[in-house]
């Protein structure tokens, strides 16, 4: 028969044996344990340039994130939400490839700092832990860890459709020019050989897809007077960067708030390089319907 055991809380900050280097190796061992994902350890005390050392560096291998991990035992205070935040900074502007979150663990996150910490959620992906340690048993403990604030997560481009100033065919018109419009026509026509239920859509800001009179934006146009700019959307990998950079596409950059690959397009691109702009295209749509 099971029974009750209440669980006797164990505090870190002044525990001789239990210190911040053994949460540490415990995080170290299972990032998993942080509920963050299934997350591998990529670096621990990871050296910053005049910036002192960074406590963990976790990955998700398969989302191309990475999350700056800075461990706190006691309450949280200024200096370490700076350094949290001073660490993140500094790995993603060396590695602007990877998405990046700033996670902030510690005992005890007071309300005063949580409303601190969430003025900057918007601005920077970053993400409260509290972590707590408990006796299980007279010579084992566990530990536990509860977010208490996570990054704000934003909308993709067509959650925000309803709002979106209606365009038309000429407003684009004379914003760009007569052939990057033909060169979006394209575009949208390889769209519809996957599902002729789909249009243009003009919006002020871009030109996307609808079905049925929804939002169907899995890509986006925006014409220029030479060139159109068209995000791809499509998850990031290493393979489908690989392909794009071999494809003889001009890849801008990948961009995290429509999720997607941006490209620059010339005329040369549709009369070279239309088998490999139909599968990306093919490519996005199958990703989108799933």
């Amino acid at each position: 028969m099971l029974r009750y055991r209440k669980l006797e809380r164990v505090l870190l900050q002044n525990h001789p044996e239990l210190h911040e280097r053994w949460v540490q190796a415990r995080i170290a061992e299972d990032p998993a344990m942080l509920g963050l994902g299934d997350l591998v350890l990529k670096d621990k005390e990871r050296i910053q340039p005049r910036a002192g050392r960074l406590d963990l560096l976790l990955q998700d291998p398969d989302a191309g994130r990475r999350y700056e991990v800075e461990i706190q035992l006691g309450a949280t205070d200024e200096s370490h939400i700076i350094r949290t935040i001073e660490y993140w900074d500094i790995e993603r502007k060396r590695y602007p490839q990877y998405e990046h979150s700033a996670v902030l663990v510690a005992e005890d996150i007071t309300s005063r700092f949580l409303n601190v910490i969430s003025l900057f959620n918007g601005a920077i992906p970053l993400v409260a832990v509290q972590m707590q340690a408990f006796r299980v048993e007279d010579d084992a403990v566990t530990l536990l860890f509860t977010t208490v604030m996570d990054e704000l997560v934003r909308g993709p481009v067509d959650d925000d459709e309803e709002v979106q100033e209606v365009a038309d065919r000429a407003y684009w018109e004379a914003r760009g020019s007569k052939s990057t419009l033909e060169m979006v026509d394209e575009l949208v026509a390889m769209a519809r050989e996957l599902d002729a239920a789909l249009e243009a859509k003009y919006n002020r800001f871009y030109v996307g897809l609808a079905k049925d009179g929804q939002p169907h934006n899995f890509i986006v146009c925006r014409p220029r007077k030479t060139t159109a700019m068209v995000t791809i959307r499509l998850p990031q990998a290493a393979e489908t960067q690989a392909k794009l950079e071999a494809s003889g596409l001009e890849l801008v950059d990948y961009d995290r708030r429509e999720a997607g690959y941006r490209l620059r397009l010339g005329a040369d691109d549709l009369a070279q390089r239309r088998e490999v702009l139909r599968e990306f295209v093919e490519a996005a749509y199958r990703s989108h319907a799933g």
